[in-house]
């Protein structure tokens, strides 16, 4: 098998050791992999437009907020979206702070429609470390991956 056809199996086989409803669960550089590897495949960052300005951006990325800044309230036209910037039938890798908005988005995505949702656990800055501070344990930024802060 080829490593794309693997890393959707490894995708797919953790989504269902965890009960989820969608395609499946990948690490920051299992998703830059599928991303390079996959013709199409779209990762979508759902953080807000503060964490996008003042944390940092991946290149290339849709960035569309589950959560509206500032406020925090739920973005309900997320799927419209989502619908008007990525087709259906791509494979989409849904990306926040750390695991938790791209759940939910990747939920969604799968309700709407889209069969190839997946979710990058650990998110862009990864999980807290003893000192309470991301961007050392885990993470799209920690893993040296492609990013740019403004």
């Amino acid at each position: 098998m080829g490593k794309l056809t693997d890393l959707i199996n490894l995708a797919q086989q953790r989504a269902a050791a965890l009960g989820l409803p969608y395609a499946g669960a990948l690490t920051p550089a299992e998703a830059h992999d599928l991303l390079r590897l996959a013709p199409g495949a779209r990762l979508v960052d759902v953080r807000t437009r503060a964490e996008w300005d003042w944390v940092g951006r991946v290149p290339g990325a849709v960035e569309i907020e589950w959560n509206r800044y500032p406020g925090g309230a739920r973005n309900e036209n997320f799927l419209v979206e989502l619908k008007r910037q990525v087709d259906p039938g791509v494979p989409v890798l849904f990306l926040c702070r750390s695991g938790g908005r791209s759940d939910g988005a990747a939920r969604l995505a799968a309700e709407g429609g889209y069969g190839s949702a997946y979710n990058i656990l650990e998110g862009f800055e990864g999980d807290r470390d003893a000192s309470g501070q991301r961007g050392k344990v885990g993470g799209w930024r920690h893993a040296g991956l492609p990013w740019q802060q403004g």
